[in-house]
């Protein structure tokens, strides 16, 4: 039997404490699913009838009141009165997720792997949680790539002899927290006042230099992913699989998650 085999790995059991969490998580995404749901129906109508908005949450929110009140010949009575029903709507579900976005907050802050987790740039309570109800404490990963691996942020390999062929990202694994990080090192790329901060400049500058030398020399740009920065900085790796150095294990005790530059003309490491 498979079980019997000496290098079989087997998942570690949840603790009750970790199910409780994972349920707040679970039913968050399912009301912010509910929510997007309802904003995108209600530019739709507005659309439909000629009325645009700027993209953004808050852009429509700060004009619906306005557009409620537009005279009879750009939105019906009818019409009116569905669109403030969808907002009613939408207020409930923002209660609820911001209820359970507290919970999660208040439990992350009370958890010792969370705040370690936390001091990672781009890392807050609600991703540092869904980590710690996904893996516990991280001991079954070696290294960040094998748990980059299992998230799907590693590009899908086709080879063939000693010709490696690396494809798009295989997009694997947990999907949840996979959307989160990729969300977290978005944050960090669009904010580059706060890479010399954390000490993130050097190993950004290399990476997008390597990117864009690849990508150049690329002859299916089409085939990869549209943001590759995010992805290839989170899964630790470049499209031609040079393997930048991972992270050690967040959880460790005995280091320190921080990310600081290598010696001159080595390649930033994260340690």
């Amino acid at each position: 039997m498979a079980g019997q085999r000496p290098t079989m790995k087997f998942v570690a059991t949840k603790t009750a404490d970790q199910l409780d969490l994972q349920a707040l998580h679970r039913v968050r995404e399912r009301l912010v699913s509910q929510r997007t749901g309802i904003i995108n129906q209600i530019r739709a109508f507005l659309l439909e009838r000629g009325v645009a908005v700027r993209q953004g949450l808050r852009f429509l929110r700060a004009e619906l009141p306005r557009i409620l009140t537009a005279p009879p010949e750009v939105l019906s009575p009818r019409m009116v009165r569905v669109i403030e029903n969808l907002a009613g709507d939408w207020r409930r579900l923002d209660e609820r997720v911001e209820g359970l976005s507290s919970e999660i907050e208040a439990i992350a802050r009370q958890d010792s792997g969370c705040e370690r987790l936390m001091t990672v740039p781009g890392i807050g309570p609600i991703i540092s949680s869904a980590m710690v109800t996904a893996i516990g404490t991280g001991d079954v990963f070696s290294k960040g790539r094998d748990f980059a691996a299992w998230l799907g942020l590693v590009p899908r390999q086709m080879s063939t002899g000693d010709r490696t062929i690396l494809g798009k990202i295989s997009r694997r694994g947990n999907r949840y927290l996979r959307v989160l990080f990729v969300q977290a090192a978005w944050v960090v790329l669009i904010k580059p006042k706060s890479w010399e901060r954390y000490g993130l400049k050097p190993w950004i500058e290399a990476a997008k230099k390597r990117l864009h030398h690849t990508f150049s020399q690329s002859r299916l740009p089409t085939s990869w992913p549209a943001s590759p920065g995010a992805f290839w900085l989170m899964a630790g790796t470049s499209r031609r699989g040079r393997s930048m150095k991972s992270p050690p294990n967040l959880f460790d005790r005995h280091s320190t998650p921080t990310i600081t530059g290598a010696a001159q003309n080595e390649e930033p490491a994260m340690t």
